[in-house]
């Protein structure tokens, strides 16, 4: 999708502003790249100057190291080859934002990565008017429905205690960045100790220097052998299984994601518990944002494309699609698997 006289358009280095002369999320080298937020797939490195929203230029630099890169605060605009820009909260990690793009009296908003539940760790998605809006898809079947947030906290801190009256250490696994530290907004540390991975504990400290509040959290040298079988850990997926984990002897291990509502994605996991947890939006969330934006136009991207673009041509909307490169790391699960599995439930179950 993509026609002439498109404001965006997609190119072989990623979504491109054509007369700004910008790039959103490029995933090959670019002179000019805006990014909506610091998850891998949407922030690489290479490009010659990067603008990102000023609360996730620490969190960028964080992982991309030294770059040229400026903040823009919420809110405000910069106008760039008579386009005027300006980012506006996605609600999905520290930082995450959606681009506002107006030329000539056309607005058009591409979302990065969302959710429309607020939580503590980032400011909330706040809808924006547009004709036209990228959204993504990643949770786009109806499936797809997200509980309170405050009762999955409920169940990991019951399970957690679980644990620890049985003298087991509790795994939680989730990615290390924006998901980690979301679950650690949610415990109890009331419970007992916290206990984090290195490459969890570094974003950690990169949320506290951004004002986001966070409980007290130790690493594991810190901590006494007999504290471990009390404490709960937080660790990126690929932790499962490592010499790092085996130190916290007889442990149980859960892992959180979106994708723990799919039927047997906890047992493709190897885990003994599975939340549902998501940093993106639910089907519910998404029409609600697309709805909120009051924009006639959708574009869809990453995730289950084909259900969304055809519900949204039934329900009065000009929508197509743009092929994209996100979505590798969504959640840190198997995304692209994931998502087949649903959709194959979702056409028996229809």
């Amino acid at each position: 999708m993509g026609g002439r006289g498109d404001m965006v358009v997609v190119r072989s280095e990623g979504l491109y502003c054509v007369p700004g002369d910008f790039y959103i999320d490029p995933w090959r080298p670019v002179a000019r790249a805006i990014i909506t937020h610091a998850h891998s797939d949407h922030a690489r490195i290479g490009h010659a100057h990067y603008l990102t929203a000023q609360p996730g230029l620490g969190i960028l630099r964080a992982r991309l190291g030294d770059i040229a890169a400026d903040g823009l605060a919420y809110g405000d605009a910069v106008e760039h080859n008579g386009v005027r820009i300006s980012l506006h909260p996605a609600g999905h990690v520290l930082g995450s934002a959606q681009v506002r793009m107006e030329y000539r009296g056309e607005v058009w908003v591409a979302s990065g990565d969302y959710k429309v539940e607020a939580d503590a760790t980032c400011v909330p998605f706040e809808p924006v008017r547009c004709h036209t809006f990228i959204t993504e898809s990643t949770f786009g079947l109806p499936i797809y429905r997200w509980v309170p947030q405050q009762e999955i906290y409920a169940d990991i801190n019951a399970w957690w205690a679980r644990n620890a009256a049985q003298g087991r250490a509790s795994v939680l696994l989730g990615y290390a960045f924006g998901k980690a530290q979301r679950m650690l907004s949610g415990l109890d540390a009331a419970q007992g100790p916290i206990v984090c991975h290195g490459a969890v504990e570094a974003l950690n400290r990169v949320y506290r220097d951004a004002g986001v509040a966070l409980p007290a959290t130790r690493m594991v040298t810190d901590v006494a052998r007999d504290e471990l079988r009390r404490a709960i850990v937080l660790a990126p997926p690929s932790a499962a299984g490592s010499p790092w984990i085996r130190r916290f002897g007889e442990y149980s291990d859960a892992f959180a994601s979106g994708w723990m509502l799919v039927r047997g994605a906890r047992r493709r996991r190897g885990v003994d518990r599975g939340f549902v947890l998501s940093d993106h939006a639910d089907w519910p969330g998404l029409m609600a944002a697309i709805k909120a934006t009051g924009a006639g136009r959708i574009i869809v991207t990453h995730g289950s494309v084909p259900v969304m673009v055809r519900w949204l041509r039934q329900n009065g909307y000009d929508a197509g699609a743009f092929e994209t490169e996100y979505g590798a790391e969504e959640e840190g699960a198997d995304g692209e698997s994931a998502a087949q599995t649903a959709g194959r439930q979702e056409g028996a179950d229809a």
